[in-house]
């Protein structure tokens, strides 16, 4: 397991913090060389190679993918995974935030994917591995905008791994539930009652907690390893069984 990546170069979005830097790291523990495109790729640090970029801007995507192709030599897998998030009913976003979060979670897997194609297309073993969300198959309450441009991730991979299965591209994604990362800790700071919250938000995950991203990191390393060469078209559910299980209420 250790060494399953070996010899292969991976380009990660949004790789400097929460679900992104655990799968840089995560493929860099197991042989990947690890190229990392943030908006301040500093935090994630040796033996990552940083890139700074923007997923919203075309010119900055593709100007970070060429030099992080150079650096490695080429690319074999891609973890699209660069995003933010968003609150609200569909009466609470603005056209701006709405355009905002839709060019970033979509747009910007458009971006970076069409960047790496070229690259990808002369890898033996070509993977690319979308971040999506359990908003995207799942009604989730007060997440109107960001379950639309997840919900937008699921329909462009299954389209993305027709597209690009007889290159030999795999392209699946994960879906995450609640997991704790960074953007749930401001939103967990922002509430009235932080811990209230919290409590809440573990409850909703039949297992009881949030997931971690070291979590979501082993899901996606999964789709991109060798060990996973049949699989492509799939989207991974690491949600606490939050989408599939439906428990009785406790009976204390």
């Amino acid at each position: 397991m250790s060494g399953e990546f070996t010899g292969l170069r991976a380009l990660v979005t949004g790789g400097a913090s929460g679900i992104g830097l655990a799968t840089a790291r995560l493929l860099a523990e197991r042989g990947a060389e690890v190229a990392v495109l943030d908006l301040d790729p500093g935090p994630a640090g040796k033996p990552l190679h940083g890139f700074t970029a923007d997923v919203g801007d075309d010119a900055s995507v593709r100007a970070a993918v060429a030099g992080a192709a150079e650096l490695l030599g080429g690319l074999d897998i891609l973890v699209n995974n660069a995003g933010i998030g968003a609150a609200g009913t569909v009466e609470d976003n603005t056209d701006e935030q709405w355009h905002r979060v839709l060019d970033v979670n979509v747009l910007g897997m458009v971006r970076t994917t069409r960047a790496a194609l070229p690259h990808l297309r002369g890898s033996a073993h070509a993977a690319i591995v979308n971040t999506c969300s359990i908003a995207a198959t799942a009604g989730l309450p007060q997440r109107a905008l960001y379950s639309a441009s997840k919900g937008a991730v699921l329909a462009l991979t299954l389209a993305m791994a027709a597209d690009h299965v007889r290159e030999g591209i795999r392209v699946n994604c994960v879906n995450p539930g609640t997991a704790d990362t960074p953007w749930i800790g401001r939103l967990l700071d922002s509430a009235p009652d932080p811990d209230a919250e919290r409590a809440a938000l573990n409850a909703r995950q039949p297992m009881g907690r949030l997931v971690t991203a070291e979590e979501v990191a082993a899901a996606i390393a999964y789709l991109a390893s060798p060990a996973a060469a049949s699989v492509t078209g799939t989207a991974l559910a690491v949600d606490g069984g939050m989408q599939g299980l439906r428990l009785r209420p406790n009976q204390d």
